[in-house]
């Protein structure tokens, strides 16, 4: 992917070797080191190096990374993504404009027909955010993920059409 993804208020680029210690900051940051463990850097270059992560830019500066993977199995084929904001950029609308822009680049350019996303089940703005871009819950992943605190926890599976984009 060349180039960058203009939502009407973030852009998504790839991540690059700069964004790596904001990033690794960002993901020790309370609200997101709840739901994200492990974003050090040798996560954050792991991420670098495979060229499915984008940084999330607000005004030119780096506000969290959106990442995404493929199944191309013909009979299976769709995208996932995730993500994380800083907790400056939470509960404004960044995540809403980021979802939809990654979304929207994994419909028309890479030409998925569905994604899925896998928030903890406790996550609910999270879970709010993908539901207003119009993703719809399909499933609860029961004892799904592991906890800060080594507890399994739900997570929830919603997916989006891109009809319904």
């Amino acid at each position: 992917m060349d180039g960058e993804l203009r939502g009407e208020r973030v852009v998504l680029r790839l991540v690059r070797e700069d964004d790596v210690p904001r990033l690794v900051e960002i993901g020790r940051e309370p609200s997101v080191a709840r739901w994200w463990q492990g974003i050090d850097e040798p996560y954050v270059r792991r991420k670098l190096e495979g060229g499915t992560a984008f940084a999330i830019e607000h005004d030119g500066e780096v506000a969290g990374m959106a990442q995404w993977w493929e199944n191309d199995d013909e009979e299976f084929r769709h995208a996932g993504i995730d993500l994380f904001l800083g907790s400056r950029w939470q509960g404004r609308g960044f995540g809403r404009d980021a979802v939809r822009t990654l979304a929207r680049w994994l419909f028309d350019e890479r030409g998925h027909h569905r994604l899925t996303i896998d928030p903890a089940l406790a996550n609910e703005p999270a879970i709010r955010c993908y539901e207003a871009v119009g993703f719809r819950r399909v499933g609860l992943m029961r004892r799904y993920w592991r906890d800060p605190d080594g507890e399994w926890q739900d997570g929830v599976l919603l997916d989006l059409l891109a009809e319904e984009l």
